[in-house]
């Protein structure tokens, strides 16, 4: 047991040990291959082809030490290894022959043997690139559906390496440095290439798996994908670009431009590696989305320059038949300093868009807004709208809407995927607080800059005006569908009461005087007996048509007015020792039978509180009538208990504030400073 447990104790230090092995192999090729290079007095291109695989050799093997150090059971750095040592060993080979076979012939031994190894091992750095964007950065494909993508490159890679070694043995030597391939192996390249796109296939499948798994991250993961994906397709925009320059426009540039374009080549291939240093390593020191937006605008702007310059030269020289013209050279070099400073603004702006949305543009912002908002036909549609919009135009991972009701909020709209800690902003109207306004940040660790935050702030306004539009409208439609509910209500139980009560009794009315009609003469005691009965219950009928016309509208209403009406009920409240006030003008003008109505169930209302839960033993009403606006303002204050610890409205209460309600008004009840509760409405008036 012990024995077991000190193997896998010096396990991860024999691995660091091979790591560190293997990269001092990669170093000491790389410089033998400098040497080589100057023995053998190669031209300029020669030497470029050779030596520009150095430094992406040099830069996956030592990132490949370093995290192997950390971390030894991390498949990544093992990969980054297996690239970086194929890399340096072709050139290593190819400069080993030369000076075996041609520079200094049979100086050194193992020449052809040397030669032969270097075209199997190529394939390796290429199926290892594709296995590394894979796997990056968990060391696992981002879901078990892309496990083939691995096979096939292993398995491409692997019959690439036995193919190659096998058909090149019998021409090991000095064929193998000839620029054409030996005769006879034409069906073997023609499998060879096969392969190769094999590999490339697979390449292409693990950059949309890597893309996908970009996509789904977040987190850490996230910020390692961002450096790793950066790098991935900065080399490859770099080499589509030299595909072009050497195929198309090499004339043009002349050597010394494709020994530019191959350098540019050689560290484009080295950000790679040292991408993936910095996203296991030390993603946190620097900023990748700054560094992205950099490279797009600066990238672009070289790209066009160089773009630029080469069709102003390749087209004039064609059309007046002449080449290398130092006038058309010093005409491109004016016209493309002419057009640096908009064209560098332009692909600003449109890298901006790109990365951030409009957020440089705020009148488009507020334009767009408008017209997806003049679009909306129905209410509900109005946050959803807004959200999904402020999303899209600020490229934003999630927008929401919360609206404060009671004492939490509630999500209304939202778009996206929440983030943690999103960017809060309130929405009020005319000093009301109506909810929230949630932004994701593009990143974890990138909050929104002092410019973003103005502009958001002025959006918050608008969506507070619209929020406030959208509650008004939602309030009145179920102001509507309450009193059509309401009406409907006291229809039923009108025909309710009339059926069940009023009906009956006039029924049995009607067969008593049939009864007593036949009665009177044969016996009139029993007809008188019966009519006195019918007297007695036409009364209770007469009770009861009255109560069911009090439900609808108290009658002391039509018979006091408002202010007699109150002052009649404040007097026959005073019970208990409960000494009931009115304030209240002696005169109020006509006012509309709604109002009146309203008033008069409020008051009735807050007072029977009053007196059954307060323990008060004084109790204020007041009735003021205000002009500017034109309303009619009630308050019911007493000296009693007060608001009970977690108070919440119960059917009374809230009868008060739909009665206030349903005539756009509002009635509040809150403690009283004597300790008492107070209820305060407010019911506007129609304009005249």
């Amino acid at each position: 047991m012990l024995a077991k447990w000190d193997v896998e104790m010096r396990r991860p230090q024999w691995l660091k040990m091979g790591a560190f092995f293997l990269t001092a192999v990669d170093v000491g090729l790389a410089l033998l291959v400098i040497l080589l290079v100057a023995l053998n007095g190669e031209t300029s291109a020669r030497a470029m082809s050779s030596l520009v695989e150095l430094p992406p050799s040099l830069s996956f093997s030592l990132v490949g030490m370093l995290i192997i150090a950390r971390r030894p059971d991390h498949i990544i750095g093992w990969l980054l290894l297996l690239i970086g040592l194929p890399l340096v060993l072709e050139q290593f080979g190819l400069q080993y022959a030369t000076y075996t076979f041609l520079t200094q012939p049979g100086s050194l031994p193992g020449g052809d043997f040397v030669i032969w190894l270097t075209f199997g091992v190529w394939g390796l750095s290429y199926g290892g690139v594709a296995l590394l964007t894979l796997l990056f950065p968990t060391g696992r494909p981002s879901s078990p559906g892309w496990g083939w993508v691995g096979w096939l490159t292993v398995g491409a890679a692997g019959m690439w390496l036995i193919l190659t070694l096998i058909a090149l043995w019998p021409y090991r030597g000095p064929l193998l440095l000839e620029e054409t391939a030996p005769p006879g192996l034409e069906g073997v390249q023609g499998v060879g290439l096969g392969l190769l796109n094999l590999i490339t296939l697979a390449f292409l499948a693990a950059v949309v798996s890597a893309i996908m798994r970009l996509r789904r991250s977040s987190g850490v993961e996230r910020q390692q994908l961002k450096w790793f994906v950066y790098a991935v397709s900065l080399t490859i925009v770099v080499m589509l670009m030299l595909t072009v320059l050497v195929n198309f426009v090499s004339e043009l540039v002349g050597e010394t431009g494709q020994n530019l374009a191959n350098l540019a080549y050689s560290f484009a291939f080295s950000a790679i590696p040292i991408a993936i240093g910095m996203a296991i390593l030390r993603y946190r020191l620097w900023d990748i989305d700054l560094i992205i937006h950099r490279t797009l605008v600066y990238g672009s702007l070289t790209a066009s320059v160089a773009a630029l310059y080469i069709l102003v030269v390749g087209g004039l020289g064609a059309l007046f038949q002449t080449r290398g013209s130092l006038f058309i050279s010093i005409l491109a070099t004016g016209l493309v300093a002419v057009l640096f400073a908009p064209l560098r603004d332009r692909l600003q702006r449109g890298v901006n868009r790109l990365l951030y949305g409009e957020r440089d543009d705020p009148y488009a912002v507020l334009s767009r807004l408008g017209r997806q908002l003049e679009n909306t036909l129905a209410p509900n549609e109005v946050l959803p709208t807004i959200v999904a919009t402020l999303k899209e135009a600020f490229k934003l991972p999630y927008a929401a809407v919360a609206l404060d009701q009671a004492e939490e909020n509630t999500l209304a709209a939202a778009a996206g995927t929440p983030t943690p800690q999103p960017f809060c902003l309130p929405l009020t109207y005319q000093g009301e607080q109506l909810g929230h306004l949630l932004l994701g940040a593009r990143a974890p660790g990138e909050p929104f800059t002092p410019a973003e935050q103005r502009l958001l702030n002025d959006l918050a306004r608008q969506v507070g005006v619209a929020l406030a539009a959208v509650r008004l409208t939602t309030d009145l439609q179920r102001s509507r569908q309450r009193l059509v509910t309401a009406r409907a209500e006291e229809r039923r139980r009108l025909r309710r009461d009339l059926h069940d009560g009023l009906g009956p009794q006039l029924a049995s009315h009607a067969l008593k005087l049939e009864a007593a009609r036949d009665l009177i003469r044969a016996n009139p005691e029993r007809a008188e007996m019966l009519l006195n009965n019918l007297i007695e219950k036409s009364q209770g009928i007469v009770s009861e048509v009255r109560r069911l016309v009090y439900d609808l509208r108290p009658p002391a209403l039509d018979e006091l007015g408002l202010v007699g009406a109150i002052r009649e009920y404040v007097a026959q409240s005073g019970v208990n020792g409960l000494q009931m006030t009115l304030d209240a003008p002696e005169r109020l003008p006509t006012l509309p039978a709604a109002v009146e109505v309203a008033a008069y169930r409020i008051i009735q209302e807050a007072v029977t509180n009053t007196i059954r839960h307060a323990r008060a033993r004084t109790c204020r009403v007041s009735l003021t009538l205000t002009d500017e606006p034109a309303a009619l303002d009630l308050e019911i204050c007493d000296d009693g208990l007060g608001l009970p610890a977690g108070y919440h409205a119960g059917v009374g209460l809230a009868s008060m504030r739909e009665r206030a309600q349903e005539l756009g008004g509002k009635c509040e009840v809150e403690m009283a400073t004597n300790g008492g509760v107070r209820v305060l409405a407010h019911l506007p008036l129609p304009q005249e």
